[in-house]
């Protein structure tokens, strides 16, 4: 992950500096074991639906970033929602699949608008690149984080490890960045984003 002819650091030297080549190579190989553990879950089951498939896939993309990241030496470990998330230099990474073809990452949105997944990216995104209307209106006090993310200091930040994966084409396309969470609708708003190399098969 060179910084090319002349130009400043990319978005990932700037944001994990030393560690970020390791975590460009360790966290696509992750997704794609993760990948290989759900299509064996479908298999085993021999479904008609691809449930097995989504909820393996689910389930394991958390599991083997922690195998993966935790050679890191100053990644640590987080239990959010009955998951372990990785964080490493005040960066929390949260791997979602965004879809199921090669479609760009500015296509990407959360199934829900609420929820934790919604909530993790409002109170631990970038700062929204367009600010909210002040109308002078007393506004109600937010709401206490869940419990869980009450467990991440105040300061960390997401980032978001999207990826595009099917059962029969693997994974397709992998981008990491920075964004917040559109308030009209599901969609993010990628501040930053890079892609990352799928490892050779």
């Amino acid at each position: 992950m060179g910084t090319g002819s002349g130009r400043g650091p990319g978005w990932a030297e700037r944001t994990f500096g030393e560690s970020a080549e390791e975590l460009a190579r360790l966290i696509p190989a992750g997704l794609v074991r993760a990948h290989d553990r759900a299509r064996s879950a479908h298999e085993g089951v021999r479904t008609q639906t691809l449930e097995a498939y989504g909820h393996g896939l689910y389930a394991a993309q958390f599991e083997e970033l922690a195998v993966s990241l935790s050679v890191l030496p100053r990644a640590v470990q987080v239990r959010l929602q009955g998951r372990t998330f990785m964080v490493l230099d005040g960066h929390v990474i949260y791997p979602f699949r965004y879809a199921k073809k090669n479609v760009p990452v500015t296509a990407a949105r959360l199934p829900r608008a609420t929820g934790f997944r919604a909530e993790l990216l409002r109170r631990h995104g970038p700062e929204p690149m367009q600010q909210a209307l002040d109308l002078g209106l007393d506004e109600p006090e937010e709401p206490d984080p869940r419990s869980d993310l009450a467990l991440l200091p105040p300061d960390t930040r997401v980032v978001i490890v999207a990826y595009a994966c099917s059962m029969t084409e693997g994974v397709i396309r992998i981008e990491w960045g920075s964004a917040e969470l559109r308030t009209e609708d599901r969609y993010l708003l990628w501040h930053h984003h890079e892609p990352l190399a799928l490892p050779s098969r």
